[in-house]
């Protein structure tokens, strides 16, 4: 939900430096290799020491190279599908490292349930993107969510860093907030693949009715008018 929002509100500003970049020989993947790097090892290691809010200001800064690189892309006029995957990859490093990082601190506190609720953020927040991913390799659609990457980092971090400066319950609220909220993302992404292949079914086969595609997967093509093979033998 957040994801557009985001990108458009820091367009302005990522534009001019990417194109600066661009006219330096720094290639998109670099950059996209760099902030990962710098993402991932920031998360692992200033979360499970207890520098939360450095660790929130820290990874949310490299996090934007995630909107730099493709501003970069675009500036260049050349599109590579090897640097959509990259990015993709280094998404899930540090959404994964981030919350690694949480569940990591949280058992150094002794806190079972918050590295439990930080540990079903990781997972389904992968979940959720990787039915994105199968579903468009299957030619389906799996769009939007209450909750994507943007509010996956931005309540994360947020519960990061409050805490650290004495916000009661902050990243508890936040953990919970996002494993509610994820779960319910999981289930509209299903809803979306298989409300997407009813329609790809029906564009290939002309039928209409609500009938769910996967009950006619191995039907004969006369099953439903047994009629129709009388006398033929």
């Amino acid at each position: 939900m957040i994801n557009q929002w985001a990108r458009a509100a820091i367009k302005g500003g990522v534009e001019p430096t990417a194109a600066w970049l661009v006219r330096r020989g720094v290639h998109p993947d670099a950059v996209t290799v760099f902030g990962t790097v710098a993402s991932t090892a920031s998360a692992l290691w200033l979360i499970p020491t207890g520098h939360l809010l450095a660790a929130s200001i820290v990874v949310a800064v490299f996090a934007l190279l995630d909107v730099l690189d493709g501003a970069m892309a675009r500036a260049r006029g050349v599109t590579s599908p090897f640097g959509g995957v990259l990015d993709s990859v280094g998404d899930r490093l540090v959404d994964g490292a981030v919350f690694a990082g949480i569940t990591w601190w949280a058992f150094t506190q002794d806190r079972p349930l918050l590295a439990g609720l930080a540990l079903a953020c990781l997972i389904t927040g992968q979940l959720i993107s990787y039915i994105k991913a199968r579903a468009e390799a299957a030619g389906l659609r799996a769009d939007g969510g209450l909750v994507e990457r943007a509010e996956r980092l931005i309540l994360g971090l947020a519960g990061v860093g409050l805490t650290e400066v004495g916000v009661p319950y902050a990243l508890d609220v936040a953990l919970w907030l996002l494993t509610i909220g994820s779960v319910i993302t999981v289930g509209q992404r299903i809803v979306a693949v298989w409300h997407s292949a009813r329609e790809q079914y029906g564009a290939a086969t002309g039928v209409t009715d609500h009938a769910d595609p996967s009950e006619n997967i191995g039907r004969p093509e006369n099953a439903d008018h047994p009629e129709s093979s009388e006398g033929t033998a």
